[in-house]
């Protein structure tokens, strides 16, 4: 049974980094800023303080739900908003914080030049170069490395434009992610869309598979499907935020599209389910309906082999991973409290994946070409 929200009023004492002050004491605290506004010093302010009292990790910060002293204007400046012309499809819908989108499905009903129509029944041995591969994320910690890889100039791929789509299975909001507004500052990802419930990306998608749809008409080479910071987790089989790839990954099956995935691995967890291969991709793999492709870092044997008794006759793809290279660019490099030097594993499967997929991509783009 869902608990009740736990709501107190607080005041805004510290607008960088974003604190609250409740009851006297001064808490953390985060504001979806897209939705809300902006969140001035001596602004009043609800606050959801759920995270903090259950003393959640990654999440453990007090998020602002309404701002009352500037967010209950009905329009930009007092004025009155002229409806009319908003569109009409709801994210966050039923909820309290719905609001209208344009989704990114809707402007392919205007795309008349294409005559590509779905499935395309491609593969990673490459039968055809009008379709992007994709590369299915476990967690959010997997989207630098891949990302950064993916853009290094090597012979098989250069010019490759990637993107990025957020899925459930962490945090929602698309503007929470540190990582994608850095990426995006370097050039590492071409854009963001944020599909099904999560929402706030330059894109908004009602679902993933029309995110994947979406991804080739605004030209993107290869993208990036996963969950947003943070993951949801229940210690069980089925109920983790991890099962998000497998909806992603039957997504992009369903399309006809190349269809890689990340495995998440760790060297260096202190819960067993979770070192070397996670139960998380035990489990994706296993449910799985069609075969896909999984990365594998150079010289990890023992992973390799654990792999390959996953259930599904998948395809291991082996590709090196250049940490030295990755830590010289000053790119996010911590998981969990842990850094690249403390977890290699963790950070060897999005950097191997990444170059798998590249070299994907660029078989597809020589054939294109």
């Amino acid at each position: 049974m869902s608990g009740r929200l736990r709501l107190r009023r607080g005041v805004v004492v510290g607008e960088g980094p974003l604190t609250v002050e409740i009851d006297g004491k001064r808490r953390p605290a985060w504001a979806d800023t897209a939705l809300l506004g902006d969140m001035r010093e001596g602004d009043e302010v609800v606050v959801n303080i759920a995270a903090v009292e259950l003393g959640l990790g990654s999440g453990g910060f007090d998020v602002v739900h309404a701002n009352l002293t500037r967010g209950l204007d009905a329009g930009r400046g007092g004025a009155e908003v002229d409806a009319s012309g908003e569109p009409h499809v709801m994210k966050l819908n039923y909820t309290s914080l719905q609001h209208p989108v344009d989704p990114v499905e809707a402007r392919g009903e205007q795309d008349q030049d294409s005559t590509e129509t779905w499935p395309l029944s491609l593969d990673m041995e490459g039968k055809g170069a009008k379709s992007p591969a994709v590369l299915v994320l476990p967690l959010h910690g997997h989207l630098a490395p891949a990302a950064w890889a993916l853009a290094q100039d090597g012979d098989e791929a250069r010019g490759v434009t990637v993107g990025y789509v957020q899925t459930a299975g962490g945090a929602l909001p698309g503007s929470l992610s540190r990582d994608v507004a850095e990426l995006r500052e370097r050039g590492l990802l071409a854009g963001h869309i944020t599909a099904a419930p999560a929402y706030g990306g330059e894109h908004e998608a009602i679902s993933v598979t029309g995110a994947l749809d979406a991804a080739r008409r605004l030209g993107w080479e290869a993208v990036l499907v996963g969950p947003g910071p943070g993951i949801i987790g229940s210690d069980s089989e089925f109920g983790h935020g991890g099962m998000a790839a497998l909806d992603s990954a039957h997504a992009a099956l369903s399309l006809g599209l190349p269809t890689m995935l990340s495995p998440r691995l760790s060297s260096a967890d202190p819960r067993e389910r979770h070192v070397d291969v996670s139960h998380h991709t035990y489990t994706v793999l296993e449910l799985l309906l069609a075969p896909v492709d999984v990365a594998v870092p150079d010289g990890e044997e023992r992973i390799a082999a654990a792999l390959e008794e996953a259930p599904g006759r998948h395809r291991l793809r082996l590709a090196a991973a250049d940490f030295d290279g990755y830590a010289a660019m000053g790119l996010p490099a911590r998981t969990m409290g842990r850094d690249l030097e403390e977890d290699p594993l963790f950070f060897a499967a999005p950097l191997a994946a990444g170059v798998a997929l590249r070299e994907a991509a660029g078989a597809a783009l020589r054939r294109k070409g």
